[in-house]
């Protein structure tokens, strides 16, 4: 299993670009032949922008942290940390299990970073995106990314993950939010029992409302099920898909989409209306 573990750090860097191309490559050629929504700002105002801070996010967050999530998940199955590294089950038993905490915890912190204000400021950048698509999957501040690893690397310790379900996790958690935030079709009843299985583009565009009570929902970004069995999911926008508006009600002008600007977004104005502890009781 160490060799297994050692064999998985060694091309962890390799197996997460791949897929990050592979699955950004299928996704651009889906929304150019069956996009859902009208574009309403060209790629070339928001693609450096969005493309930059993934460049950014990249190198900022393996200059800061000595390891990556899976280097700290084979560390602590060689010291014996964690509670999965102290039970004993199956090895598959584990990898699940892993998985889906680790899901249930982005959940739960994506939800933290809408009813903080403070940690709203970090993530509304990702939801000043003037328009919805592949890109916007990945689009997020380096502040909200180096705490979310922070986070990350607390509940990979706390829980014992296996360095082998923590890549699965990461390709996954990066692959499907690259999917849900795209600009595609699906047919409707498809996209009904898809929902069950995986936050699908329709039910996760509702959370890109510009509608605060569509905003503070649809927190998933992989697995369904949590915003289902604690009352954050909404079925549809009140305004429908193709006439619902994307964004904030701030950072609204073509030139918040540069990259300097999306840096700034944190520092700029007050929190608002959005952060849950804020909203009204309306529909």
């Amino acid at each position: 299993m160490e060799a297994f573990s050692g064999f998985i750090l060694g091309h962890e860097p390799a197996i997460r670009l791949g897929f990050f191309g592979g699955v950004l490559a299928v996704m651009i050629g889906w929304e150019v032949l069956a996009p859902r929504r009208i574009r309403a700002v060209s790629r070339w105002r928001r693609w450096p922008g969005n493309l930059g801070i993934v460049a950014l996010n990249t190198i900022l967050a393996r200059l800061v942290f000595a390891t990556v999530p899976v280097g700290l998940a084979a560390l602590a199955e060689t010291r014996g940390w964690g509670l999965l590294n102290n039970v004993a089950a199956p090895f598959w038993l584990k990898i699940v299990a892993a998985v889906v905490v680790l899901d249930f915890a982005i959940y739960l912190q994506h939800v933290m970073f809408h009813a903080v204000p403070a940690l709203w400021r970090l993530h509304r950048m990702h939801h000043a995106d003037l328009d919805f698509d592949v890109t916007t999957g990945a689009r997020f501040h380096p502040f909200e990314i180096l705490l979310s690893v922070g986070i990350k690397f607390a509940v990979i310790a706390a829980i014992g993950a296996p360095a082998v379900a923590v890549l699965i996790f990461e390709v996954l958690l990066n692959a499907t939010s690259m999917f849900n935030h795209g600009n595609v079709r699906l047919p409707l009843r498809l996209d009904g029992i898809l929902r069950w299985i995986v936050v699908t583009p329709d039910m996760h565009r509702v959370h890109h409302s510009v509608i605060p009570n569509e905003t503070n929902s649809n927190f998933g970004f992989n697995l369904p099920w949590w915003d289902r069995l604690l009352g954050t999911y909404r079925a549809q926008p009140a305004k429908g898909h193709q006439d619902m508006t994307i964004g904030l009600d701030v950072f609204r002008d073509t030139g918040d989409l540069r990259l300097d600007r999306m840096l700034i977004q944190p520092f700029v104005g007050s929190a608002g209306a959005y952060p849950i502890n804020r909203r009204d009781s309306g529909p």
